[in-house]
């Protein structure tokens, strides 16, 4: 449990870490909340990834860690075809941010997988 309140804390301060960084290149109000759209997106899909993949680690973890690979992945796609329009968010904004979030706190996520 201690493990997964870390993860989401690390996960957190990424996320915002990264619509920070990505708020100063896209200065648009739109952008902006494109951005921070992208970020609240990602935060939640990487939260549950994270569950699946730390509920399916004792059996197979590869499977839980590749199940959260594939909703990543559907998550972008299906944000960059149906949910950006329906929206109306900046498309470059939303779909860097999104991508870049799930990225980074892809990229820890096996250090908290393994406790």
């Amino acid at each position: 449990m201690k493990s997964t309140l870390v993860f989401a804390a690390i996960s957190l301060a990424l996320t915002v870490a990264v619509a920070l960084v990505l708020g100063v290149a896209f200065d648009d109000p739109g952008e902006h909340r494109a951005v921070w759209t992208s970020a609240a997106v990602a935060y939640a899909v990487q939260l549950l990834a994270f569950a699946i993949a730390r509920l399916l680690r004792r059996d197979n973890v590869m499977l839980g860690w590749g199940m959260g690979v594939l909703m990543r992945l559907v998550t972008l796609v299906a944000f960059a075809l149906v949910f950006v329009k329906a929206l109306g968010l900046a498309p470059t904004a939303a779909l860097i941010s999104l991508a870049t979030c799930f990225f980074l706190t892809t990229l820890v996520e096996p250090l908290f997988l393994a406790s």
